[in-house]
């Protein structure tokens, strides 16, 4: 299995970030890199974070590619997880997996998250299959039945 390490964008590795694509198919079911780092810029509540291949881990200057993008919200007691995007070279890896896993392990080490949620497009397949088979089901809160394009999804721990 993939193991991966998270870093923060920096301007150091800001245009490798902005420069990760999905898979064609995907391109409607993620926002880009961009937009989110600008939704960060102007929010503090939201936590954007590379995704590299664990082999960088202790090196000031990664040895290797980026190989995607995260980004979650810690909010009224619920971590939420936005953003998650394997760049369409690396997809089928194990990666996306890999970074979930971590997303959620430092989401709990945060006294004040008390559930893990995400979402995804209706028409995401390959997320919701992914999702669920970390254990999330679906959340039946009142705000997101407003969001009929999206099925939002929690992690009770």
């Amino acid at each position: 299995m993939a193991k991966v390490h998270l870093r923060n964008v920096t301007l150091d590795n800001f245009r490798e970030c902005i420069s990760l694509e999905v898979d064609e198919s995907q391109k409607g079911f993620v926002a880009s890199n961009v937009k989110s780092l600008a939704e960060a810029y102007v929010n503090p509540n939201l936590f954007p974070l590379a995704i590299y291949d664990a082999k960088v881990a202790g090196w000031e200057q990664p040895q290797l590619a980026m190989v995607g993008f995260t980004m979650y919200e810690i909010t009224a007691g619920v971590g939420f997880i936005l953003r998650l995007m394997i760049d369409h070279k690396y997809q089928g890896q194990g990666y996306g997996r890999a970074a979930m896993l971590e997303v959620i392990r430092r989401l709990k080490l945060h006294a004040e998250v008390e559930l893990i949620a995400t979402s995804h497009q209706t028409a995401n397949e390959v997320a919701s299959k992914l999702y669920r088979s970390l254990g999330f089901v679906d959340w039946d809160i009142e705000w997101a039945r407003q969001h009929k394009s999206e099925i939002f999804l929690k992690l009770n721990f």
